[in-house]
């Protein structure tokens, strides 16, 4: 599966993940605002991807379809960064406990795994099911406008 095929998911995903990511490493104070600017990112992202899919998808009914999709995938996405975060909470504090166990750390790690691979899977049957739903031609499209979309907001080499 080629980079522009997966654009459609990644950059709903990435704008999500780097936002909790963004979110829990901050340094408490304005910790609050950050989360607000952070939404208002993730909403702004979400409203463009839903505009690409009023311009590609001309059939109303599969356009609300596809729109009712990515929110599923906004909302795993949500709940994977909230269970990442809660596992790395749960690291930080045995971090600091000087009597912690490898064996402790292991199986937050191991858990670490299984929640991003559950929702890895979960992320592609919900890509798989809006590829069924949308023709060869709009799929084309709607990747090729999400790639332009993403190339804008991803960082360059030089990290800026």
């Amino acid at each position: 599966m080629t980079h522009s095929k997966l654009v459609l998911l990644v950059l709903v995903a990435g704008v999500l993940t780097t936002a909790g990511c963004a979110g829990h490493h901050g340094q408490g104070y304005g910790h609050g605002m950050k989360m607000h600017s952070t939404e208002a990112v993730v909403e702004r992202g979400i409203a463009e991807t839903n505009a690409m899919v009023d311009q590609t998808v001309k059939d109303p009914e599969k356009a609300k379809q596809a729109k009712a999709i990515l929110q599923e995938i906004v909302a795993e996405v949500r709940n994977s960064t909230q269970i990442s975060r809660t596992l790395h909470e749960r690291m930080a504090v045995m971090n600091a406990d000087y009597d912690a166990k490898k064996e402790q750390f292991a199986t937050v790690l191991d858990g670490m795994s299984q929640a991003k691979i559950a929702s890895a899977n979960k992320i592609l049957d919900l890509r798989f099911k809006m590829r069924a739903l949308l023709t060869a031609q709009e799929w084309n499209e709607l990747t090729g406008a999400m790639d332009k979309t993403h190339k804008r907001y991803a960082p360059t080499e030089d990290g800026k």
